[in-house]
């Protein structure tokens, strides 16, 4: 049985992901049910119980830190488990972020026979227009330290996960410094949709 269209979704924070993630899965749910499964939203849940592992990752998401590699692909495994059924597809919102989370999850959807249905979609942005873009937005944590330390991290530890999904042939790089309505439609017709 054919499985339905999974994409996992990688870009800076400030690329434009958010967006088009929700642009995405609504295009793909006039076909088929969509789960997006967003790392940011699972830890945010998980910070609000006062659970060991939900204070420890409170305080380092406070700090701005990541929590423990395996967490991030336990809660994602988690999440799929108890709520995605066979016929919907998947989105991956940010995830993963390090190379060994992106060999689990390959590992976890070649167990579910989705991986030669998954694709892995990133938008490209320059560290420039990331900084002006979140500068702009005006969070408390956009602040210039925090800002390069993301770009940093993404320099660190991304590039070589999206290394190796292009030596796999499965990247699509999309320009994400066009309008948004332009990425969105460049994503579409790389996805065939």
């Amino acid at each position: 049985m054919e499985k339905p269209l999974n994409i996992i979704f990688l870009g800076l924070s400030g690329s434009g992901k958010g967006t088009q993630v929700q642009l995405l899965a609504d295009v793909m749910r006039a076909h088929n049910p969509v789960h997006v499964v967003s790392t940011g939203d699972l830890f945010r849940r998980l910070q609000e119980f006062t659970t060991d592992v939900g204070k420890r990752v409170k305080r380092i998401l406070q700090e701005g830190g990541l929590p423990f590699d395996d967490l991030a692909t336990t809660l994602w495994m988690h999440e799929i488990a108890f709520r995605v059924h066979e016929h919907e597809g998947i989105i991956f919102d940010g995830a993963p972020r390090r190379l060994d989370e992106a060999k689990n999850i390959d590992r976890f959807l070649e167990f579910l026979e989705r991986k030669e249905y998954t694709k892995v979609a990133y938008l490209s942005v320059t560290p420039e227009e990331i900084t002006k873009r979140l500068l702009q937005r005006g969070r408390a944590d956009d602040n210039i330290t925090a800002i390069e330390g993301r770009i940093d991290y993404f320099q660190k530890s991304v590039l070589p996960v999206l290394d190796y999904y292009r030596e796999q042939g499965r990247l699509i790089e999309i320009s994400g410094e066009q309008p948004v309505e332009k990425v969105h439609a460049d994503i579409v017709k790389a996805l065939g949709l």
